[in-house]
């Protein structure tokens, strides 16, 4: 039996998994990511011991990496990644070497379409887009059932679009970038501001102390009915739906599907989306607005994609 690995690679976590051809992800591990100033060899170590960790002792046929960055067109280097410490690096020859392994290497919001497009919720869909919020936006387009590169690999960048000029700083040295204000860090922001500000479930949650606050608390909170939660996932959720208006307004696409670690929070975060892209999207009531719909693979769209690309899948 062969065994092929996705690991997923975002800003604060590296997550790889033991994946199967219809998309059953057996076996993973998790370990942070150790940040973006720091040698790029320390998120190399990090990934070699989640793999390891998944192959526990069992020869790997292929790894397939999907990396949260700008992947050159040739599938070779991370030309720059926002929350990570690549930069032009050969990451994908570096690492087969260090593994023994054949390595392929994508952008996530690529993978994740890759897994989607073959086996999830773009399964059959000619034209749609994904977004992926975890720790910033990412995203990746479909057309004729095909993900589309660009000329340098680097389209669907979305989370680096311009919404708010001069607006918060964006750790791509731009400002009023998207993904500052829909993403996990945004609503993790969002709901820290309101600790100790009004009554919150988020309070005990995080221990009183604001800077331990994660994403998945606000989950929690935000499911059992808690209003600071509810209001940050209201807040990120409309600029989603903004954002993607504007992203339907220049493709005209069947469907978007929204992947990443924030989407675990389903309807939460999808239904204000929904309800701001019908408000923003040009000419709503004359046409047909695609639905927005979660990835199949949610949080393990990345992984998915990237064990896939490993196997020589293409989209």
């Amino acid at each position: 039996m062969t065994l092929h690995i996705g690991v997923d690679v975002g800003g604060t976590k590296v997550l790889a998994g033991e994946v199967d051809a219809d998309g059953t992800v057996r076996r993973t591990a998790r370990r942070s990511t150790p940040g973006r100033r720091v040698d790029a060899a320390l998120v190399e170590q990090a990934l070699t011991e989640a793999v390891a960790e998944v192959a526990d002792g069992r020869r790997v046929d292929g790894v397939g990496l999907a990396a949260a960055g700008f992947v050159d067109a040739a599938g070779e280097r991370v030309m720059f990644a926002p929350h990570l410490p690549w930069q032009g690096e050969d990451v994908r020859a570096r690492l087969e070497d260090r593994w023994g392994a054949r390595v392929a290497l994508d952008n996530d919001a690529n993978c994740a379409a890759l897994a989607e497009a073959t086996l999830g919720a773009g399964q059959g869909v000619p034209d749609f887009l994904l977004v992926t919020m975890g720790t910033g936006i990412g995203g990746a387009v479909v057309l004729d059932g095909r993900v589309r590169r660009g000329r340098n690999g680097m389209t669907g960048e979305f989370g680096h679009a311009q919404v708010v000029p001069d607006g918060r700083s964006c750790e791509c040295g731009g400002a009023g970038c998207w993904e500052q204000y829909a993403s996990g860090n945004a609503l993790v922001r969002h709901a820290r501001a309101r600790i100790g500000h009004e009554p919150t479930l988020l309070e005990r949650l995080c221990g009183g102390d604001s800077s331990a606050l994660t994403g998945p608390m606000v989950t929690t909170a935000a499911e059992q009915g808690d209003l600071v939660a509810l209001e940050a996932f209201a807040s990120i959720g409309d600029w989603l739906g903004v954002g993607v208006a504007n992203l339907v307004a220049a493709l005209d696409p069947d469907l978007v599907v929204i992947g990443g670690g924030v989407s675990a929070a389903g309807d939460l975060l999808l239904e204000p989306a929904r309800r701001a892209l019908r408000r923003s999207l040009v000419g709503a009531a004359h046409r047909e607005v695609p639905a927005v719909v979660p990835a199949r693979f949610g949080p393990h769209a990345g992984v998915v994609g990237g064990a896939l690309l490993a196997r020589g899948a293409t989209a």
